[in-house]
C-alpha cells in the first residue's frame, strides 16, 4: 500500500497552500486534491510525476516513503533509490513477465514508469523464476553474437546498481542509447556511470552516464527460435591441433615432475 495521501496532505500544508491552491498549481480540481489526501483515488502517472517534481522528490519517494518531520531524503545519485517501478500481476497475484519487443522499445522509453502502458505489454510466465521481479527484452543487431538477432532476454530487475556485477550481462535501459543489451565492464561509479561491452568485439565499448540510465536488468535465460547447429565432424588438421596440444601438456607434466 502507497503512502501517497498521507503524504500529499502532509506536503501541502508544509507550504502552507490551500487544497484549492495545490489543485490550481496541478491544473486539477480541487475535489480530486481531497480524494486523493483522504485515499479515496491515486493520482495517475502523469500527475504524480508532476506533483513529485513540485516537491523536488522521486515518486519512490513520495509513494512508498512515509515524510512526516522525521523524514530524510536519499540523495538523489544513490543508485538505490531511483524509481518507481511498474508491474503486473495474474489472478494468483504472482508477478508476471512483461516482454518488451523490439517495435515497442522505443515507445517503453516513454512509459516505463507507467501503469497502464505497463499493463498492455504482452505478459507471460516461468516456473523457474518464481522470486524477484522479472522482464523480458528482445534484442535487435548482432552486438552480442552468439546470441542471433531477435532473441529474448528474461531478466530481473536490479534495484540498487552497486550490485551490478562486472563481467556479466544485463538489459541496460537509458535515454540516450534505449534498450540494450550487453556486458558490463566495470562495478557502477556514480560520477561515471556504467561502460557498456558488446561480445561482438567489431563494437567499440562506451560508456553510459549516471543521469542517462534508467532501469538496469540482469540477463538470467534466453529464448530464442534458432536451435544451435550440431558440432562438425573434426577434420584432420582439428585432430593434428588437438594431438599437438595434448602433446605439449604431457611434456610439461613430464618437465615438471623431473
Amino acid at each position: 500500500m502507497s503512502n501517497i495521501s498521507s503524504n500529499l496532505k502532509f506536503l501541502r500544508k508544509g507550504k502552507k497552500i490551500t487544497q484549492q491552491q495545490f489543485a490550481d498549481i496541478m491544473e486539477i480540481k480541487r475535489a480530486s486534491v481531497g480524494a486523493y489526501e483522504e485515499d479515496r483515488a491515486e493520482p495517475k502517472y502523469e500527475l504524480l510525476k508532476k506533483i513529485a517534481e513540485f516537491y523536488g522528490l522521486t515518486m519512490d519517494e513520495l509513494a512508498n516513503d512515509v515524510i512526516d518531520d522525521k523524514w530524510k531524503p536519499v540523495p538523489k545519485s544513490n543508485a538505490s533509490n531511483l524509481r518507481v517501478l511498474s508491474v503486473t500481476v495474474d489472478g494468483s497475484d504472482r508477478e508476471n513477465i512483461e516482454l518488451v519487443p523490439v517495435k515497442a522499445s522505443a515507445g517503453y522509453l516513454n512509459g516505463y514508469g507507467d501503469p497502464e502502458y505497463v499493463a498492455e505489454l504482452p505478459k507471460f510466465s516461468l516456473p523457474m523464476f518464481g522470486q524477484g521481479t522479472f522482464r523480458a527484452f528482445e534484442i535487435k543487431g548482432d552486438s552480442m553474437l552468439p546470441l542471433p538477432s531477435g532473441s529474448i532476454i528474461v531478466a530481473e530487475y536490479v534495484e540498487n546498481w552497486h550490485d551490478i556485477k562486472p563481467g556479466h550481462t544485463y538489459v541496460v535501459v537509458s535515454r540516450e542509447e534505449g534498450v540494450v543489451y550487453k556486458r558490463i565492464a566495470f562495478k557502477f561509479k556514480e560520477d561515471k556511470g556504467l561502460k557498456l561491452v558488446s561480445d561482438n568485439k567489431t563494437y567499440e565499448p562506451y560508456w553510459v552516464e549516471t543521469p542517462d540510465i534508467l532501469e538496469v536488468w540482469k540477463a538470467k535465460a534466453f529464448i530464442s527460435t534458432q536451435l544451435p547447429e550440431p558440432t562438425p565432424e573434426p577434420t584432420m588438421e582439428t585432430l593434428t591441433s588437438m594431438m599437438a596440444q595434448m602433446q605439449k601438456t604431457i611434456n610439461a607434466v613430464v618437465d615438471n615432475s623431473k
